[in-house]
C-alpha cells in the first residue's frame, strides 16, 4: 500500500494469512485525561485576556465608535462630500418622515420628531457610517398593525404608547447588543423575510389607498379586510385625489428610475420625495380645492424631553418590539455591513444593535418612535459618497431647521402626495425577483418564500411572521435531524474516496462499505444515520465492486472527518450499533476522527469497546486491512458466513477459525513493488 512519504517513519506493519504486508499510518488515540475545557469559561477567558491588554484608545472606541472616524478624519477630502450626501439624503428625509408617521398613524411632527434626535445619537454610538436611519415603511407598519388594536388612533394613548414602543425596541437591541446575541435571528431564513416584506409593501399600498380614492378604508395589515372595504366604498370614490395621487406617483417613479440607472442624475432620485411635496403645495396654495385633504397645522419648534408613558401596556407591546427587533438585526446590520465592507473598514454587528439601541432609547425621551435603518436613505447616502458619520449630523441639523423654520410651510401639504411617497419607497420592497430566483434554485426555500408571503396577507403581520419562522425553524431541524451521509468509493489509479453518487467511475469493494456522516452526531439524528447504515449493509446496487465476492458485509468503515461534535446518546448508540454488528459478524472501523471528537469517544470507553486496531488516520489505510480480513474468508460460502455459531465467537476468533485454503487474486491498489 502506498503511504506518505514523511509518515513513513512512524507506520506500522500488519502482516495476515494473505501474505501481504500493509503498512498503517498510527492513529493517536486520544487520552481521556485531562477534561476538555469548558467552551463557557474559555470564551470568558479571552475576553478577559482582551480586555487587560486594551488602550485607553481602544476603551474610547469600544463605547463611542465615532472617535474611530473622528480621529483620522481627512478634512479635504471627506468635509464637502459628507456635507453634500447629508444634505441630499436630509432632503429625502423631511418628507419621507412625514410620510412614514401617517402610515403609522401618527401626526406628521411625529415623523419629524422620530428623524432628529436618533440621528445625531446613532452619529455618536453607530459603527457605520453609510447608514441613514430614521422611520421606515415596514416599522411604521407593525407600529400601526398592533396600537390600532389596543387604542383608537384620535387617542392621546396611541401617540403616547408609539414613544413608549420605541423605548422597548431599544432596551432590548441594546441587551441584544451587550449580550452578543445578535446571532440567535440567523435561524430565520432569507426567505422568510423577502417573503414578509413583499407581503409587507402589499400590504402598506393598499393601506395608503384611501388617500388615492377619496374615503376611509379600514385599519388592517390583512389583504382580505382590505379589499373587502375598498369595494365596499366604491360609491364614494372621488377622482381629483386620485388624478393627483397618480400623477406624484408616476413623478417619484420616474426620477428614481432616472437617479437609478444614470449616475450624471443621481441627485434626482434624492429628489423626488421633495418634489412631489413642493408641486402638491404649490397646486393646493393655487388652486385650493376642496377634495383634495392636506395634513394640517404642524408643531414648530424641536421636541421636549419627556418620559414615556402607558407602561400598563408593555405586555401587549412585547411581541411587537422583538418583531420590530428582528427586523433591525435583519435589515439594519445586514445593510451596515455590506456598506462598510464596500468602503473598507470593518464593523460588528452586536456593537451596531447597540448603538441603534441607544438611538431609539434616546429617541423615546424626545416624542420618537422606532426607528431603524432605512435601505433606501443608505443606498443613496453610499452612491452621494458619504465618507464619515458627519453626513448622518448634516442630516439632523437639516431635520433640526426643518422643525425651526418650515413647519408652517407643510400644512399644506396633500395626503395624496405623501401616499404616493410611501408607495413609491415600498414598490422596491416586492421582490418577485428573489420568488423566481429561488424558484429556478431550490424549490423548498420557494415554498418557504411563498408560505411566509400568503400567511403575512392573510393573517397579518405577527403571525404571518409567526408562520414563516416556525416553518424555518422546521426545516433547520429537519436538516439537522436528517444529515446527509454517503457511501465511498475509491477513485481508479488513486488512494481517494469520494462519494459514488457523485464520482459514478469510483468502485467499492466486496464486504467493505465506507460510509462518511456530513453532520455532528447528536440525538436527533443518530435514528436516522443507524438507518441509512442498514440501508447501505443490504443494498449497493449500481456500484462496481472489486475483490472477493463474499456475499454480505463484513466491515462497516465510518470516515467521521465531518463529524465536528457527538454526544453522549449517539455515544451509546455507536456502542449498541457494535454490539448489534458484532453479534452478526460485522466489525466497524473508524476513519479519521476530529481530536474533540476523539477525545470524547476515548472518555466513553468506545474506543477500547471497538478496540484500538480498528481506528485508522485514512480511508485507504482501514480499507487496506478490512481488504486482508476479507481475503482471508476465503473458502467460505456465503450460506456458512450467514450462519450463526452455536457458541457465539468473537469477531476476530471467527475470522481466524476459516483461515486458510486457496489463495484469491485482488486487484492491487498499485503496483506490488509499492505495496
Amino acid at each position: 500500500m502506498e503511504i506518505d512519504s514523511d509518515a513513513t517513519a512512524s507506520s506500522r506493519t500488519n502482516s495476515f494469512g494473505g501474505g501481504r504486508t500493509v503498512k498503517v499510518i498510527p492513529f493517536q488515540h486520544a487520552s481521556p485525561s485531562p477534561p476538555l475545557p469548558q467552551p463557557s469559561a474559555t470564551l470568558v477567558a479571552r475576553w478577559g485576556a482582551k480586555l487587560r491588554v486594551m488602550t485607553a484608545i481602544e476603551w474610547m472606541e469600544l463605547f463611542l465608535p465615532c472617535s474611530r472616524w473622528i480621529r483620522t478624519y481627512r478634512w479635504r477630502d471627506c468635509l464637502q462630500v459628507d456635507l453634500m450626501s447629508g444634505l441630499t439624503v436630509g432632503v429625502m428625509l423631511v418628507p419621507q418622515a412625514m410620510s412614514y408617521a401617517k402610515l403609522a398613524g401618527l401626526h406628521p411632527i411625529y415623523g419629524l420628531y422620530s428623524g432628529f434626535v436618533p440621528i445625531f445619537v446613532y452619529a455618536i454610538f453607530g459603527s457605520s457610517r453609510q447608514l441613514a436611519v430614521g422611520p421606515v415603511a415596514l416599522v411604521s407598519l407593525l407600529v400601526s398593525n398592533v396600537l390600532s388594536h389596543i387604542v383608537d388612533p384620535s387617542n392621546e394613548l396611541y401617540t403616547e404608547l408609539a414613544i413608549l414602543l420605541a423605548l422597548m425596541v431599544g432596551v432590548l437591541e441594546c441587551l441584544m447588543g451587550l449580550l452578543r446575541l445578535g446571532w440567535l435571528i440567523r435561524f430565520i431564513s432569507h426567505s422568510v423575510i423577502s417573503g414578509f416584506t413583499t407581503a409587507s409593501a402589499i400590504s402598506i399600498t393598499l393601506s395608503q389607498a384611501k388617500y388615492f380614492l377619496g374615503y376611509n378604508i379600514v385599519r388592517s395589515s390583512k389583504i382580505i379586510p382590505l379589499i373587502r372595504s375598498i369595494i365596499a366604498g366604491s360609491g364614494d370614490f372621488s377622482w381629483p385625489p386620485f388624478v393627483m395621487g397618480s400623477i406624484f406617483l408616476a413623478i417619484l417613479l420616474l426620477m428614481k428610475h432616472l437617479g437609478k440607472s444614470k449616475k450624471c442624475l443621481r441627485s434626482l432620485r434624492a429628489a423626488g420625495p421633495l418634489a412631489a411635496v413642493v408641486l402638491g403645495t404649490t397646486f393646493v396654495k393655487i388652486f385650493h380645492p376642496s377634495s383634495i385633504s392636506v395634513v394640517g397645522e404642524v408643531p414648530q419648534g424641536l421636541p421636549k424631553f419627556s418620559i414615556p408613558r402607558g407602561f400598563q401596556h408593555v405586555k401587549s407591546l412585547l411581541l411587537t418590539a422583538a418583531l420590530i427587533t428582528g427586523v433591525a438585526i435583519l435589515e439594519s446590520v445586514g445593510i451596515a455591513k455590506a456598506l462598510a465592507a464596500k468602503n473598507g473598514y470593518e464593523l460588528d454587528s452586536n456593537q451596531e444593535l447597540f448603538g441603534l439601541g441607544v438611538a431609539n432609547i434616546c429617541g423615546s425621551f424626545f416624542s420618537a418612535y422606532p426607528i431603524t435603518g432605512s435601505f433606501s436613505r443608505s443606498a443613496v447616502n453610499h452612491e452621494s459618497g458619504a465618507k464619515t458619520g458627519l453626513s448622518g449630523i448634516t442630516m439632523g441639523i437639516i431635520m433640526g431647521c426643518a422643525l425651526l423654520f418650515m413647519t408652517p410651510l407643510f400644512s399644506e401639504i396633500p395626503q395624496c402626495a405623501l401616499a404616493a411617497i410611501v408607495i413609491s419607497a415600498v414598490m422596491g420592497l416586492v421582490d418577485y425577483e428573489e420568488a423566481l430566483f429561488l424558484w429556478r434554485v431550490d424549490k423548498k426555500d420557494f415554498l418557504l418564500w411563498t408560505i411566509t408571503c400568503i400567511a403575512t396577507l392573510i393573517f397579518g403581520i405577527e403571525i404571518g411572521v409567526v408562520i414563516g419562522v416556525g416553518f424555518s425553524l422546521a426545516f433547520v431541524i429537519h436538516e439537522s435531524a436528517n444529515p446527509h451521509t454517503a457511501v465511498l468509493g475509491r477513485l481508479p489509479g488513486t488512494t481517494v474516496y469520494r462519494n459514488i453518487l457523485q464520482y459514478p467511475e469510483a468502485y467499492t469493494y466486496n464486504g467493505i462499505v465506507v460510509v462518511r456522516i456530513d453532520a455532528p452526531i447528536y440525538f436527533a439524528n443518530i435514528s436516522h444515520i443507524k438507518d441509512r447504515l442498514q440501508e447501505y449493509e443490504h443494498n449497493l446496487s449500481g456500484t462496481a465492486n472489486r475483490g472477493l465476492d463474499v456475499g454480505r458485509i463484513y466491515f462497516v468503515i465510518l470516515e467521521m472527518s465531518p463529524v465536528t461534535y457527538i454526544d453522549s446518546s449517539a455515544v451509546q448508540a455507536l456502542k449498541d450499533l457494535h454490539q448489534e454488528y458484532n453479534s452478526r459478524g460485522i466489525q466497524i472501523a473508524i476513519a479519521n476522527p476530529n481530536p474533540e471528537v476523539a477525545r470524547l469517544l476515548s472518555r466513553s470507553g468506545l474506543i477500547d469497546l471497538i478496540g484500538k486496531e480498528w481506528w485508522f488516520v485514512r480511508v485507504h489505510d482501514a480499507v487496506q486491512v478490512c481488504l486482508q480480513h476479507v481475503q482471508n474468508l476465503n473458502g467460505i460460502t456465503p450460506e456458512a458466513a450467514n450462519k450463526t455459531p452455536r457458541r457465539q465467537l468473537s469477531f476476530l476468533q471467527s475470522l481466524w477459525k476459516h483461515e486458510g485454503g486457496g489463495n484469491f487474486m485482488v486487484e492491487p491498489l498499485l503496483p506490488q513493488k509499492q505495496v
